[in-house]
């Protein structure tokens, strides 16, 4: 079909989107942030952090979270302790041997989860058993200089206790978990069958550091399981949908994108490879990465398009996307992260905050999504890039995002959701995430800019942070597991008895490492067969990949289309669908692969999706 011309009045609208981008580029950009207010900077986070933490103890514990504003406490998930919980690493972060002993020993001697509760898997995942385990692994470690010496894994068999609890959630005919289960009952004969990709994708981190601690395989299995499921069922695109039924594998939400429901799905693949070092997550990463790149991007934005077709059904700036350029950091790629992060942060820089939502083609909040729930991802991009390039312009920022919670969230008993951006009402609710990561990315940020003294930057390990911000290790009882060139010097196993070691070269030039890929910069061989060239360049711990089989061939993940879409593609199959690979690491001087000319019928979906989208006006909370 001949592509439709765009219209004057289109073309005036990304003209004036245009520069209306441009124009707060410049105005984003504040006086610069000396060392000695990067330094008081980060002792004002601090308080931040134990203003808000000392309102929970005081006026909410042990009940799950703090109402702020009238200094009380809710139940929002499980009834256990959950703000105490998700604290416990940014406590130790702090250098607070104290406070993390004895919030360790307390919940090591009350906390139990034999309790008649229906929980989210996700949420209990993420914020609870990521919570247990990081903080597990800080007190049972001389080398992190937190050990506690009266501890004796009291949070690891609660951690281990809990992951069972959650086990029969997977018990699906796709391997894709429900998004509840009940502790005590397991799985009510009534509950959901629609889950989100998030949801069933973001389970690897916590599970499978569980499996290697204490030696049972069963919780890594079930969670690459979910992924694989997951995985078969993406578009001919490389895309994958937002809600899935678990039962039939069918899509009942086929919009792709990169925030609200699917976002930590592309986060837990790269962080599952760089801590566990097993190619499988590279491979799908590469993957789904290349198709987000070339049928999402937009440069600087991201849109929502139709995982088949690709066509755009959502012009809208989501806040749970604000993730992405900090990924991006972890990949390598940073040219794009730089655009898109200077993008989000003129949105905070109109409102003070982020909207849930901001309409692209209005400009404009979107209804129903005005409000800011004291999220943590643009804070924690603005810290992967700082790290990455050095630039003061993300000190300025970060001082922005203090400068906006201090005057217009803090409460008397700890910070308050915004419930409106463009007015800046309170809303008296504080999730535990902001414990766990707003202000610890933040807390990061000014340390790391005035001479990092920390754990993180110079403890012992490389640290993986969880989509939860919870910190964890790579150390070789967790990340040396497999010996099939999962890590630097190892040797690829091949059919006859000689070893031929695998072809990794690290840059041995101080000055070609770019700090934004956490370990360095790696060239690694890919199978022949794969979609990416021969010398893919990758970033991560694990620096070895063996040369073999397709990525179909050695994992047998293919395609599980429905009837009507296996027709559907029966009549298209000579169209090419392949995404274009997007480069993870991008070579000094290249520019971004994204071309507009690409799609040459983008302008008119963009302005035809305007009117209206599928997708509700309230988005889920993660």
């Amino acid at each position: 079909m001949t592509a439709l011309k765009p219209s004057l009045p289109m073309l005036s609208f990304f003209l004036l989107l245009s520069l209306y981008s441009n124009t707060f580029i410049h105005t984003a950009l504040a006086a610069g942030v000396t060392p000695e207010e990067a330094k008081q900077l980060r002792d004002e986070v601090r308080e931040m952090f134990y203003h808000a933490f000392n309102g929970y103890m005081e006026h909410a514990f042990p009940l799950d979270e703090l109402r702020p504003q009238s200094c009380g406490g809710e139940d929002s998930l499980g009834g256990y302790a959950l703000t105490l919980i998700d604290s416990l690493d940014t406590l130790a972060l702090l250098g607070d041997r104290d406070r993390f002993a004895a919030s360790v020993e307390w919940i090591g001697k009350n906390l139990q989860f034999d309790i008649n509760k229906t929980v989210s898997v996700f949420e209990t995942t993420i914020r609870v058993l990521g919570g247990l385990l990081s903080a597990h692994l800080i007190a049972s470690d001389y080398a992190t200089g937190m050990k506690i010496p009266t501890y004796n894994n009291e949070l690891l068999n609660l951690a281990e206790d809990l992951a069972r609890r959650l086990l029969p959630a997977f018990d699906t005919p796709s391997g894709i978990p429900f998004g509840s289960v009940n502790l005590m009952h397991g799985v009510d004969e009534h509950e959901s069958k629609i889950t989100s990709t998030a949801g069933g994708g973001t389970l690897t981190l916590e599970f499978g550091v569980l499996s290697r601690l204490t030696k049972d395989p069963i919780f890594e299995q079930v969670t690459m399981n979910a992924v694989r499921g997951l995985w078969a069922r993406r578009s001919r695109l490389n895309l994958v949908g937002a809600h899935i039924n678990v039962f039939t594998g069918e899509w009942t939400q086929k919009d792709a994108g990169i925030g609200t429901s699917i976002d930590s799905f592309y986060e837990y693949l790269l962080k599952a490879y760089l801590l566990f070092g097993d190619e499988e997550y590279l491979f799908i990463f590469q993957e789904a990465y290349a198709a987000a790149m070339h049928y999402l991007y937009n440069d600087p934005w991201y849109v929502e398009v139709n995982m088949d077709s690709a066509a755009v059904v959502w012009p809208l700036f989501n806040s749970l996307q604000a993730f992405w350029p900090g990924l991006q950091v972890l990949a390598g790629d940073i040219d794009p992260a730089i655009r898109t992060h200077t993008a989000f942060f003129s949105v905070w820089k109109r409102y003070g905050f982020t909207p849930e939502g901001f309409n692209l083609a209005t400009l404009s909040v979107q209804h129903g999504q005005r409000s800011y729930p004291l999220r943590p991802e643009l804070m924690e991009s603005t810290y992967w890039l700082y790290k990455a390039t050095r630039d003061p312009q993300y000190l300025d920022a970060g001082r922005d995002m203090v400068a906006s919670l201090q005057y217009s969230a803090r409460c008397p008993c700890g910070f308050c959701h915004i419930s409106d951006v463009e007015f800046h009402k309170q809303e008296d609710h504080m999730e535990s995430f902001f414990l766990a990561e707003t202000v610890k990315y933040l807390w990061l940020l000014f340390d790391l800019a005035v001479g990092p003294d920390n754990l993180v930057e110079n403890g012992p390990y490389k640290y993986i942070f969880s989509t939860e911000g919870h910190l964890l290790p790579a150390t070789p009882e967790i990340s040396l597991v497999r010996e099939h060139c999962s890590y630097f010097g190892a040797y690829c196993h091949t059919g006859n008895m000689q070893n031929e070691s695998c072809a990794s070269d690290v840059a041995s030039n101080p000055q070609e490492t770019n700090d934004g890929s956490l370990y360095g910069r790696v060239r690694t061989r890919f199978p022949s067969g794969s979609t990416f060239s021969d010398s893919t360049p990758i970033s991560g711990l694990i620096k070895g990949v063996c040369p073999g089989l397709t990525h179909g061939q050695k994992f047998g993940i293919s395609y599980v289309a429905s009837s009507h879409r296996a027709r559907e593609e029966s009549r298209n199959q000579r169209k090419p669908t392949v995404a274009e690979s997007h480069s993870l690491v991008v070579v000094p001087g290249q520019t971004s692969d994204y071309s507009p000319s690409e799609n040459k019928n983008y302008h008119e979906k963009f302005s035809e999706s305007s009117e209206g989208g599928s997708v509700s006006d309230t988005p889920q909370k993660r």
